[in-house]
């Protein structure tokens, strides 16, 4: 159930870059301080290719990222990493510590792979939700309302139209 989640939201973004113009993708956005729909799908990115990349240490730090300025402004490279998310995530759980620098302190908490890939998820889903402000400058675009929307919430807004 995680995964195809993760592959949903992955999907509804790979359907979203697909798109945009290369200056559509590189585009500030004031309404997201001068950030670029690019930056916020890169972040994304990045915070699974550290899971992934780390997941053998058994030690991830997500503050430990590439920050590949192609993702950010080659939507079709975005694509292709997407893709490959895709295919590599479907891992068995495993134990794994997560390490984080919180003002100037070293902090270590044990986690796992699972709980790793939920807090993915969550972080893709807020991304998307202001990937959605940007969006609005965009009149061409066509996005599923519930884009940037958490799953709990489309659940109950479901049960709410019953």
């Amino acid at each position: 159930m995680l995964i195809s989640s993760i592959n949903k939201s992955l999907d509804e973004l790979i359907d979203l870059l697909n798109q945009l113009t290369q200056n559509e993708y590189s585009e500030s956005c004031a309404a997201l301080s001068d950030a670029t729909i690019g930056e916020h799908t890169r972040h994304i990115i990045e915070m699974f290719h550290c899971l992934e990349n780390q997941l053998e240490s058994g030690i991830v730090n997500y503050d430990d990222r590439q920050r590949n300025a192609r993702i950010e402004t080659d939507n079709i490279f975005a694509i292709e990493k997407i893709n490959g998310i895709k295919q590599t995530i479907d891992k068995k759980n495993i134990n794994l510590k997560l390490l984080q620098l919180v003002d100037g302190e070293e902090i270590q908490i044990e986690s796992n792979y699972f709980r790793e890939l939920l807090y993915n998820l969550e972080h893709c889903i807020h991304h998307q939700a202001l990937i959605k402000v940007a969006i609005l400058q965009c009149e061409t675009v066509k996005i599923d309302p519930n884009f940037g929307v958490a799953r709990s919430t489309i659940e109950y807004r479901n049960q709410c139209a019953q």
